[in-house]
């Protein structure tokens, strides 16, 4: 797990050894061990080194061979099945890493390399015979890459954008139409980020240049669902040694791996399975009987026979550390849950080096509530469609938040239009009416979604659902944040569930393996009954919850949040008197409006990180690192 930047220059002239160095500065948290730069004149490539496989300097990067040099961030699972292929071949290695297989895969097999690689990753490939520079993804959007072609032809590619704001040629401005989108889905959803002009790398895919010719994209894997007619037997043992096998090719590491824990099934079956000597979790302090999964960690820890670690956070802490938070995210970002896992990856960097976590089980097996069927709305659709539409129609009279309004609306709604992913914060109704004028314009929630979902061949609503997270949510949000969090930290973070075997046994799983009535992750579930206690492999799913609409209610944190409302750069994006309403409001115990209040005041804890006082966060980021030292390749 590192970090690291590159560029093809355009006309302007810089001095590039400078350039790399002041850019690497800004991310040299994602690789603390070691930071070095190639240059040619064609090419500038900077790497910041996290060392997790063979630790000694022949292994850091950019790394070489025959005058093609890669930098690559992310791990390789099946690197010794490639190696022994190569090797096989006439290839020989001068390490033990992946990267060199990966570096020497390209030159054996060129593009078509990247389809034969199991893992997390993002890279980019300058192959200077051919004048070709290709950047690629992992197939879910593990680990980030973001690029930008800048005014004076330059193109720029990196792990975070922070580092992009200290090319000179990059003109930091705000994307105005990112903005009405993230008040709804809470998360930068768009595929032009919070910058102008800066997009991501959409996973599963590669971007190739060369000389004289356009950019081209290339998707090499597909995330789509294809049930299979199997026995219920065949489906559980295939889930079983499919999630083994992942986490122990997970678990290949020369420094020390630990593993996240909670009273969930996620975290819980990847633990019993590594059996690592150290887990770790985290709750929260005064709220420990409405907001802790800590004791249930605690106990299971200890039927495993693993060592846990565990902490109380304050709402102190969590507001002190928000600041920083957001600088480390590079887009405003708002699920609440973003708070633990700081402290989590921060609380397991003093111990290990690698953690495993349960990121992409809902996603891959059913694990949200919304996916489940429902059993009054199943009947209620058998009745004749004119009825149906006419009690819609007769429901508008009823008030927007009446429930039987709700129910009736529902049925004859299209999943379409009525399912937009993980996260509804904002209505786009009142987003509207937040927002000033200059801001309303961003693309509609239906316009996010409508390009997803008309890609999809689905019959079943589960499908349609699972899939779209699959596209926006899963990478977007909790991918995004599990990478930024604990790279924070310099630790790297790996997700076994999100591997090729695991989705191959879960994307042929009947819909009513994944969710039925009241139920979740069914097949996953029962997988589980091999490794966990009845009690964890069945328990309900809680997520991370965080008691932000208690905090907003104490008059130190309200007055901190009102503080922030009431800047004068407030008014530039949201109607600052009703702002203050809804605030003032929900601090009264009149209504509840903490997920509006929060998605609002994280992006302006973010807006002041980058464009307020930017510098201040930066240089305190640089007081604290180790002194670098850079190479000319």
């Amino acid at each position: 797990m590192c970090g690291f930047i590159g560029y093809i220059p355009g006309s302007q002239g810089i001095n590039h050894d400078t350039v790399l160095g002041d850019m690497l500065n800004t991310i040299v948290h994602r690789g603390p061990d070691n930071q070095s730069v190639y240059i040619d004149n064609q090419v500038g490539l900077g790497f910041s080194r996290l060392s997790i496989l063979d630790l000694r300097s022949a292994a850091n990067q950019p790394l070489e061979a025959d005058e093609v040099v890669l930098v690559f961030n992310g791990e390789i699972y099946n690197y010794r099945e490639i190696r022994a292929e190569l090797v096989e071949l006439g290839f020989e290695f001068s390490t033990t890493s992946d990267t060199e297989v990966l570096l020497k895969g390209y030159l054996h097999f060129g593009e078509k390399i990247i389809d034969k690689l199991r893992g997390m990753f993002a890279f980019l490939i300058w192959d200077k015979p051919k004048g070709k520079f290709i950047a690629a993804r992992d197939p879910f959007g593990i680990k980030p890459l973001y690029y930008t072609h800048i005014p004076d032809g330059s193109f720029i590619f990196g792990s975070e954008i922070k580092s992009f704001t200290k090319h000179p040629g990059f003109v930091k401005t705000l994307n105005k139409r990112a903005l009405k989108p993230y008040l709804t889905f809470q998360y930068s959803v768009l595929e032009e980020t919070f910058f102008e002009g800066v997009y991501r790398v959409q996973p599963g895919t590669y971007l190739v240049m060369e000389k004289g010719e356009d950019i081209r994209t290339v998707a090499y894997f597909s995330r789509e669902f294809k049930e299979q007619q199997k026995s219920y037997t065949e489906y559980i043992e295939e889930i079983q040694e499919a999630v083994a096998e992942s986490v122990d090719v997970h678990r290949v590491s020369d420094v020390p791996v630990g593993s996240f824990l909670s009273g969930g099934i996620d975290s819980s079956y990847i633990t019993s399975l590594l059996k690592p000597q150290k887990s770790f979790t985290v709750g929260f302090e005064d709220y420990e009987d409405m907001f802790d999964e800590t004791k249930l960690a605690v106990d299971l820890a200890g039927q495993l026979g693993v060592e846990i670690e565990q902490r109380y956070v304050s709402a102190q802490e969590s507001f002190d550390v928000f600041p920083e938070i957001q600088w480390h995210m590079d887009e405003p970002h708002s699920d609440p849950s973003i708070i633990p896992l700081y402290f989590l990856n921060e609380m397991a960097s003093k111990e290990v080096t690698v953690i495993l976590s349960g990121e992409g089980a809902d996603e891959l097996f059913g694990g949200y509530e919304w996916y489940q069927p429902s059993k009054k709305l199943n009947s209620y659709r058998r009745l004749p469609k004119a009825v149906q539409h006419t009690a819609a129609q007769l429901s508008n009279i009823l008030p927007q938040s009446n429930q039987f309004r709700k129910f009736f609306q529902k049925a004859v709604q299209p999943i379409e239009e009525r399912f937009i992913g993980h996260a509804l914060v904002w209505s786009e109704k009142d987003a509207l009416g937040i927002l000033k004028k200059e801001y309303q314009a961003g693309p509609s929630v239906q316009e996010v979604v409508d390009p997803y979902y008309s890609k999809m061949n689905y019959q079943n609503e589960t499908d349609k659902m699972q899939a779209l997270d699959l596209e926006l949510w899963l990478p977007r949000a909790i991918l995004l944040k599990a990478d930024k969090m604990s790279m924070a930290h310099s630790i790297e973070l790996r997700v076994p569930f999100l591997d090729k075997k695991v989705f191959e046994a879960a994307k042929q799983l009947p819909e009513n393996m994944r969710v039925d009535y009241g139920k979740s992750k069914v097949a996953l579930r029962d997988a589980a009954l091999n490794n966990l206690p009845e009690d964890w492999a069945k328990r309900k799913k809680l997520g991370f919850p965080v008691p932000i609409r208690h905090w907003m209610r104490e008059e130190k944190y309200y007055k901190k949040i009102q503080s922030t409302f009431q800047q004068e750069y407030v008014q530039e994006f949201f109607d600052q008197p009703k702002l203050l309403e809804y605030l003032e409001r929900h601090y009264k115990n009149e209504e509840n409006h903490a997920r509006y209040i929060w998605t609002i005041y994280s992006f302006c804890v973010w807006y002041e990180q980058y464009f307020l006082n930017d510098e201040n966060v930066q240089e305190a980021s640089e007081a604290v690192a180790p002194a670098n030292e850079y190479s000319m390749s």
